[in-house]
């Protein structure tokens, strides 16, 4: 078992046959990383891509390096250089990001058991806390939105409805409208299990004067971490 995490460079210098299965074992490991990622993920084909190759391509870097400390403090600088060139992505993708060059550094060095057990952990790991949907809001949060006329006196008008349907709910936002002549309210709501969503917008038509109400899911930026 010690064996199997044991480097396959038995000189200082990897052979031919060495950087092969390095290079194999990082391209395996990267496809492995991007296909686990694309199950529970929405994201693009160029990132895809690049989680993909970059394990190859830290690997290549590393036995370049070799021990070569002024090569690896320029190796460090040009890397940096790749932040400034990026997009803001998400933890998640950031993560994936980190594992590519983790299991690049480990191949690189030889390390080809220790690369593929660690790309199969996290992955499956990654993929399992997705699939539970660990830390995902709740199914009943909304978004609701009312629109009432400028001489209605909203505060408090419909809580009596909302304490009937709702769990909890409180005003993100109060927003003027239509020239100024109506008001837009945006309350954060937690239906109550079993609430009927068609009863309580009946319920807040007839307190609004029929005037636009809409309710939806909350939306998160994808690019937040």
């Amino acid at each position: 078992m010690t064996s199997i995490f044991d480097t396959i460079f038995t000189t200082t210098t990897p052979t031919g046959t060495d950087f092969l299965i390095a290079t194999a074992c990082s391209v395996i490991c990267g496809l492995v990383i991007a296909l686990l990622y694309k199950i529970r993920n929405q994201c693009s084909k160029s990132f895809l891509i690049t989680l993909a190759v970059l394990p190859a391509a830290v690997q290549m870097v590393i036995m370049l390096v070799n021990g070569n400390l002024g090569a690896g403090v320029a190796v460090a600088g040009a890397f940096s250089l790749v932040r400034f060139r990026s997009a803001p992505g998400r933890g998640q993708e950031i993560a994936c990001i980190f594992q590519a060059m983790a299991v690049g550094l480990a191949t690189g060095m030889g390390y080809i058991g220790i690369a593929a057990t660690f790309t199969l952990v996290i992955s499956l790991l990654m993929l399992v806390l997705n699939i539970i949907g660990l830390g995902d809001s709740s199914r009943e949060e909304r978004i609701l939105k009312i629109t009432v006329p400028e001489n209605l006196d909203f505060e408090g008008k419909f809580d009596d409805t909302l304490e009937k349907y709702l769990s909890s709910y409180t005003i993100d936002e109060v927003k003027t409208t239509n020239m100024g002549s109506m008001y837009k309210i945006s309350y954060h709501v937690i239906t109550k299990p079993g609430a009927s969503i068609k009863a309580m917008l009946d319920e807040l038509r007839t307190g609004n004067g029929n005037l636009e109400i809409s309710i939806g899911r909350p939306t998160t930026s994808y690019d937040e971490l």
